[in-house]
């Protein structure tokens, strides 16, 4: 699989700030990327410094495999890292005519991108008449114009309501349907979740985590159980070779799996060593408690 982007060891600090900490990951063609962390992580700082509008501090990154210098590979990137500017008195048409004289584009693309992006019918209206749904939209079209290999975003859904957020979450499915990367920036574990098959986990700018969406979720698992005896259930549980540790809480005990263990195993385990359960429920991690335990770990 062809690699769009590769960052390797990349740092910068701004004064006594470490905003980027040898931070490395690849980007591969084909998949949406998403790189998730709270405000401050570092997020918008790393793809400054890949779109070559920040400086970095030391390290290194190479777009397509390092084939083509950043000038003429940023020709092959659109990007959207900042809230949309067009002349609020020009339509929406207009507005992405001149984009297209700017970058030298043909306008035949201006419908074909107005029509991705769901907004065909206010092609002839002013963009001050927009919502800010459809100015973002509006921009998510005018980074499409030159049909970009790869497509990032900075927090595409920020200040949308849960309308505007399900529009540019089915645009960016649509997008990468079509075969475009894309590398989007969030703060969102909902968004990452529902739109990226892979993600890349930042924490005051250190990468936690990366890899596929699926695999960060596809942990072992955990138990709810209850018994009679609790105390006497944790102490036989606390020997068995797939548990890797237990909570307990209202009553309840959270155990947590390091190797396979199905509930049917689980309930003859105890069954035979004389403890019947009154409660067991068997659960996966979502993204968002995965998120909490690797950030909380650091």
């Amino acid at each position: 699989m062809e690699t769009i982007l590769t960052i390797d060891h990349l740092n910068k600090k701004f004064g006594k700030i470490h905003a980027v900490k040898d931070v490395s990951f690849e980007i591969k063609k084909g998949n949406v990327y998403g790189i998730l962390g709270p405000n401050g992580s570092g997020k918008s700082t790393t793809l400054g410094i890949i779109l070559n509008v920040v400086n970095k501090t030391s390290g290194n990154y190479k777009w397509f495999d390092g084939k083509t210098d950043t000038h003429h590979a940023l020709k092959k990137v659109g990007a959207i890292i900042e809230r949309p500017n067009f002349y609020p008195y020009m339509t929406a048409e207009e507005n992405l005519k001149l984009v297209c004289d700017i970058k030298g584009i043909h306008y035949d693309k201006v419908d074909e991108k107005l029509e991705v992006v769901g907004l065909s019918d206010r092609k002839d209206s002013p963009f001050r008449t927009f919502s800010l749904g459809m100015k973002q939209r509006l921009a998510i079209a005018s980074a499409l114009l030159n049909d970009p290999e790869i497509l990032i975003l900075d927090e595409p859904t920020n200040g949308l309501d849960p309308q505007g957020i399900r529009q540019i979450r089915d645009i960016i499915k649509h997008i990468a349907s079509l075969g475009t990367t894309i590398l989007l920036a969030s703060h969102l574990l909902d968004e990452v979740e529902k739109v990226c098959t892979h993600v890349i986990v930042l924490r005051k700018g250190e990468v936690l985590y990366s890899g596929s969406v699926h695999e960060i979720m596809a942990s072992e698992g955990f138990f709810e159980l209850q018994s009679e005896n609790n105390a006497e259930l944790k102490a036989l549980l606390q020997h068995h070779s797939a548990v890797d540790k237990i909570d307990e809480e209202d009553g309840k005990l959270y155990v947590f799996l390091k190797s396979p263990l199905e509930a049917t195993d689980l309930n003859r385990y105890l069954f035979q060593n004389n403890i019947s359960l009154q409660h067991l429920v068997k659960r996966k991690h979502s993204l968002e408690e995965q998120f909490l335990q690797l950030t909380n770990h650091q």
